[in-house]
């Protein structure tokens, strides 16, 4: 019965999660599932991400998080549109939620669409919102094991982020074996090391990113 229940529940999410794509794609919007474990770097990512795309595409963001607003006042000071969405203790954004977040978005205003996830490795991966591609942050002091124990996240992920790498000379990490792990069970996936505190790698991933939007 439980995995009836869960399948119905995932069938209806990726339904909603289609007709958000259809919206986002009618307006020309370029949408981004931003995951990540609490504390790994989302907010700094996303915020350092506009700096580096001012004047050369319109952003909005959708800020997802169990209770507080404080990413969403952060990321407002950047002049961008900003939508919070409060799960009310939920792990995780669903597609319902990003639906109704949609309709304050600005949708014929903007071009790229960030939306911060829950901080979660687990719930995250299973529902889809709409986006066209999933982002994953993982943080070195977080540990090299994650994809061990996170494999589902990593499997769905178009590209990795290592972020705080100014951290690697005081943390073990092993980064070209973490590599490896992830290309081993996801071999298209974009692997970018990258510190939000020294810049270092951003360039890189603003590329990308640019590039998925057809902009490169």
């Amino acid at each position: 019965m439980e995995i009836k229940v869960l399948k119905d529940i995932l069938g209806a999410n990726e339904q909603i999660a289609g007709i958000n794509r259809q919206l986002l794609d009618s307006n020309n919007v370029f949408a981004v599932n931003l995951m990540s474990s609490p504390g790994a770097g989302k907010t700094s990512l996303i915020l350092e991400t506009i700096k580096r795309l001012k004047g050369k595409t319109r952003i909005g963001v959708i800020e997802g998080d169990v209770s507080s607003s404080l990413d969403a006042e952060v990321i407002s000071k950047e002049g961008v549109p900003v939508v919070q969405i409060n799960t009310g203790g939920g792990c995780h954004l669903d597609a319902n939620m990003a639906s109704s977040a949609l309709g304050n978005v600005p949708l014929k205003d903007i071009e790229l669409l960030i939306i911060e996830n829950v901080g979660n490795l687990i719930c995250p991966a299973e529902f889809a919102l709409g986006e066209h591609k999933n982002v994953l942050i993982s943080s070195i002091p977080e540990g090299d094991d994650k994809p061990f124990k996170y494999p589902l996240i990593f499997h769905k992920a178009d590209a990795v982020l290592i972020n705080k790498i100014d951290l690697l000379p005081y943390l073990k990490f092993d980064t070209e074996a973490f590599s490896q792990v992830i290309k081993g069970m996801n071999e298209e996936v974009e692997i970018f090391p990258l510190s939000c505190t020294t810049g270092e790698g951003l360039v890189q991933w603003v590329s990308w990113l640019m590039a998925q939007m057809g902009k490169g």
